[in-house]
């Protein structure tokens, strides 16, 4: 049971303040959370004021719920009363007497995570209340309630509170079907965590079975985590040196499983997640360093008042992360020509079919001179043979989201294993049966290839809305509108919307992520004409995807203040709750279908190879399925032909053909929303004391 502490009102009332709180206290001490005289003063208040309250008639056979721990956001609402009309969400702050942002940001998210989360809330009201026990005034109640759904958060205080959770209850008329406080209390609630949320927890050595329970499908996320685990024991257990891929269709949680290994229960020493996305290494180090220093994310890091006196735990922090998380284009030139074998015995390689080519490896760019000689895949089993005995490389594949040239693909993995002796590896049968040849391990059975089909996996748990989602885009991007049209309708809708207005993508992007809850819109590297519609600014560097993703409005550099653009280098592995699609005119329709091109100079010009066709669909690929909840597709209006001005380089009559393959392949209408103002919000918290 996830309450610390639960009763019936009858039982609260028999009771005394003092009692309960040592119960709770009790609770902390066992969760070995350390504790403090004014956290027993406050659950003492809290208790006092719920008994003097819930002491009216209409109040008898509720259930309370008392430190109710919310897994994704690590915290734990203060009170959850269940009655047979509702579910009741109390934010108690004692002595507190003004409401900020962060306060009601906190309250809703907690009553959103219970609604798309918990499986006996759904179908019921669930109102968040926000106690201010000093407040003198507080806001008037909205009676906008939902037949379940997430209320307007309520605002009470000491003296009004039972009148206002009165007015709350009896608002809503008898329900057909009762809540039932014992059951409700019975039922899981199994949140998905972000990529950033998971690593936090696995940092703190959680399993990943813990963390990523959202639905029963999630069984498939499990299975492949423990396939990995098994291949890695045999090896060990027979000192070999092994391979192991892991594969899936996009948002399955290919990267949840790499950092369990390096992160979680089954962490060994000498283990490290190497990936060539830098902005996603920049991200988790900074989250990561941040969390272990003890700096409060919910109010932004940067802005947090006592970093200045934590810096220097901040540096040991991410010295820490840095061991663990590495850019692998870097550990690879580091190692190459060394001697030695590397600190690291097993390293998670992530998104392993873009490893370079050896043409690619070898090239020289402005910033460096290259110190490879052979492929990547080639260098990192040279790099890892080095080791006596037992090695292992985790090799996760993201099938099509290969999204620039110098990627070797599977084939070259496959080539060096088999011209590597005292290699072997593991893999499910997806990797031999890619209808690209390049992505396929091996052409048929080799005798350095075992098969587990437990390493696929095939249920995406990034969209909390829909698992419909990557089918959906891959129909849509393939040129399929009546397969992606039958997905949605099986489906019941998808979550993706079509606008051509900018204003109204903003209006509903914000409406869409209330509480702590966050979004940003992404754009393709190849849309250089959204310059012309106002909204060319992109990420660069490493620094600008972590204020992106880490920081809150009002900080302009934060992706909720929807004015500046990640690209699929950005954004590729993270994710964003609601994200807005900025469509350019580097993927458009043809007469035959979709078709690509590049803009160079004053125009655009087709793209005919079949690679850079596919690098195009992949990038937007990428960009759809970035999103946990929904994803609002903008569609620039284009210059119409009769304009004086009129921009060839844009011209509207695409826009709309792009527009509508869209809604024919199902996705919606976006409907009229109020346009809104960016709201304050804190930031993710990622306090992990309350679960380790």
């Amino acid at each position: 049971m996830r309450a610390w502490l639960s009763m019936t009102v009858g039982e609260l009332l028999q009771r005394s303040p003092q009692n309960i709180a040592a119960s709770l206290a009790a609770a902390q001490m066992s969760r070995r959370l350390a504790g403090e005289p004014a956290q027993l003063r406050a659950w003492e208040a809290e208790v006092a004021l719920l008994q003097e309250v819930l002491s009216a008639p209409r109040w008898q056979g509720a259930t309370l719920a008392l430190e109710y721990d919310m897994l994704r956001l690590e915290r734990r609402i203060d009170a959850v009363l269940l009655t047979e009309r509702a579910i009741f969400v109390l934010e108690f702050k004692v002595g507190q007497g003004s409401v900020t942002p962060a306060m009601l940001a906190q309250v809703e998210d907690y009553a959103q995570d219970l609604w798309d989360f918990h499986a006996q809330s759904r179908g019921h009201p669930i109102l968040p209340v926000l106690v201010l026990t000093q407040a003198a005034r507080v806001a008037p109640l909205q009676f906008g309630l939902p037949i379940g759904g997430v209320a307007p958060v309520a605002q009470a205080n000491a003296v009004n509170l039972g009148q206002r959770l009165a007015a709350l209850h009896d608002a809503l008329p008898a329900p057909v079907r009762p809540l039932r406080g014992q059951a409700w209390l019975d039922a899981s609630y199994k949140p998905v965590p972000t990529i950033v949320e998971a690593a936090a927890r696995l940092f703190a050595r959680n399993s990943v079975a813990d963390i990523a329970e959202a639905r029963a499908d999630t069984d498939n996320l499990g299975a492949t985590t423990a396939a990995i685990l098994r291949a890695l024991e045999t090896a060990r257990a027979e000192q070999e040196r092994v391979v192991i891929f892991v594969t899936g269709v996009p948002g399955a949680g290919k990267t949840l499983c790499g950092l369990n290994i390096v992160f979680g229960e089954a962490r060994r020493e000498g283990t490290a997640f190497l990936t060539g996305n830098a902005p996603l290494v920049a991200v988790l180090r900074e989250a990561l360093a941040c969390d272990r220093a003890g700096i409060d994310l919910a109010i932004g890091p940067s802005n947090d008042p006592d970093r200045r006196s934590r810096s220097g735990r901040l540096r040991q922090a991410r010295h820490e992360t840095s061991q663990a998380l590495q850019n692998v284009h870097r550990f690879l030139a580091d190692n190459a020509h060394a001697a030695a074998p590397p600190a690291e015995r097993v390293i998670v390689f992530d998104e392993a079919q873009r490893a370079w080519d050896a043409a690619q490896a070898g090239r020289d760019t402005q910033r460096r001179k290259s110190v490879l000689t052979l492929s990547e895949p080639a260098h990192a089993l040279a790099i890892m043979a080095r080791h006596d005995g037992f090695t292992a490389i985790v090799a996760l594949i993201g099938q099509g989201q290969e999204i620039n040239t110098g990627e070797a693909g599977l084939a070259e993995w496959g080539r060096v294993i088999a011209a590597s002796p005292g290699w072997r590896a593991v893999a499910a049968s997806r990797a031999l049966s890619s209808p690209e040849p390049a992505q396929r391990l091996s052409e048929g059975p080799a005798p350095w290839l075992s098969i587990d089909d437990a390493l696929d996996l095939t249920v995406p748990i990034r969209s909390v809305r829909s698992t419909a989602g990557a089918a959906w885009v891959d129909a849509a991007l393939r040129n399929d509108a009546p397969l992606a049209a039958r997905i949605a309708a099986e489906a019941g809708g998808v979550p993706y919307f079509v606008t051509r207005s900018l204003t109204a993508a903003r209006a509903a992007l914000r409406d869409m992520t209330p509480g702590l809850r966050r979004a940003g819109f992404v754009r393709s590297s190849g849309a250089r004409r959204l310059r012309a519609e106002g909204f060319d600014a992109q990420l660069v560097g490493t620094e600008e995807p972590v204020a992106w993703f880490l920081e809150r409005w009002p900080d302009v550099r934060a992706s909720d203040a929807l004015e500046v653009c990640a690209t699929e280098y950005a954004c590729q592995g993270l994710e964003l709750d609601a994200v807005g699609l900025a469509w350019g005119g580097d993927l458009m329709r043809a007469s035959q279908g979709w078709g690509c091109r590049r803009f160079a100079g004053r125009g655009w010009q087709a793209v005919k190879a079949a690679e850079e066709i596919e690098f195009v669909r992949n990038t937007y690929r990428v960009l759809l399925t970035r999103a946990r909840y929904e994803t609002v597709i903008w569609v620039p209006p284009g210059s119409a032909e009769d304009d004086p001005f009129h921009d060839p380089t844009r011209p509207s009559a695409e826009m709309d053909r792009i527009a509508r393959h869209l809604l024919d392949c199902g996705a919606r209408p976006l409907a009229p929303t109020v346009p809104a103002e960016p709201v304050a919000r804190p930031a993710l918290h990622f306090a992990l004391a309350a679960e380790t």
